[in-house]
C-alpha cells in the first residue's frame, strides 16, 4: 500500500526536519563558541604546553574531515561502552568542530590588535586576564563579529553531514522523503531552498556588520 504525499506533506515533513537542523546548529554554535573561548585562551596564553595542546587541538579538527569526526565521535564513543544518540553525537561532533575553527578566527582578531595595546595596558600594572578583559578582547570583538556570523553560515551547512549517522535533520529528512514520494527533484529542490533562507540572511547580516564596523577590505 502506498502513501500519497501532497505537496504540503512534503514541505511540512521538511519543516520539521528544518527545526532540527536550526536546533542543532543553535547547539553548536553556542556551546563551540564557549568551548572555542578556552581554545583560545590556551593557543595565546605563555604557558608553552598550553600552547601546543591548542595548536594541536585546532590542527586536528580543521585537518580532517567533518564526517569522519562524527563517525569517530558516534562509532568510537560506541566502542568504549559509551552509548550515544545520533542527536548526542552530532551535537558533540559539531561542537567540537566549531570550537576549532572559532578558535583560529578569534585567534586573529586577537593579534590583529596593535602590540601597543598590550604595552599599554601592562603599563597600568594589569595581569595578562585584565589586559584581555579590559583591553584586548573589547577591540578585537569589534573585528570579530562579522566573520564569527560568517563562519554560522559554515555551521549551518555543516549539519547536513549528521544525515550520515542517522540524524533525522533536514538533509535527512529530504532523502527519506525522495525516497518514499520517487520525486528527488522536488524534494532536494525544497532542502536547498530551505538552506538558502536559513544561510543567506546570514550573508547578509555578515555584509552588513562588515559595512557596520568598517573592516571590509
Amino acid at each position: 500500500m502506498f502513501t500519497q504525499f501532497t505537496t504540503w506533506d512534503i514541505v511540512r515533513n521538511l519543516l520539521e526536519g528544518g527545526k532540527w537542523t536550526l536546533a542543532l546548529s543553535l547547539i553548536a554554535f553556542v556551546l563551540g563558541g564557549a568551548a572555542g573561548l578556552l581554545v583560545l585562551m590556551a593557543r595565546i596564553s605563555k604557558a608553552r604546553w598550553l600552547q601546543t595542546g591548542a595548536k594541536a587541538y585546532i590542527e586536528v579538527f580543521q585537518g580532517t574531515p567533518l564526517l569522519m569526526q562524527l563517525f569517530i565521535v558516534f562509532f568510537g564513543l560506541s566502542l568504549v561502552g559509551v552509548d550515544v544518540s545520533p542527536w548526542l553525537a552530532a551535537a558533540l561532533g559539531l561542537t567540537l568542530f566549531t570550537s576549532a575553527y572559532l578558535a583560529e578566527i578569534w585567534r586573529g582578531c586577537v593579534e590583529s590588535i596593535p602590540k601597543g595595546q598590550w604595552e599599554a595596558s601592562a603599563s597600568l600594572a594589569m595581569n595578562p586576564l585584565e589586559q584581555m578583559r579590559y583591553v584586548i578582547l573589547p577591540q578585537a570583538l569589534r573585528i570579530a563579529v562579522a566573520p564569527t556570523v560568517g563562519f554560522s553560515v559554515q555551521v549551518v551547512k555543516g549539519t547536513a553531514v549528521a544525515s550520515i549517522i542517522g540524524f533525522a535533520e533536514l538533509t535527512k529528512t529530504g532523502s527519506m522523503l525522495a525516497n518514499a514520494t520517487f520525486k528527488p527533484f522536488m524534494v532536494f529542490g525544497f532542502v536547498a531552498l530551505a538552506y538558502f533562507c536559513l544561510c543567506y540572511p546570514l550573508s547578509l547580516y555578515a555584509k552588513s556588520l562588515e559595512r557596520k564596523f568598517h573592516v571590509a577590505r
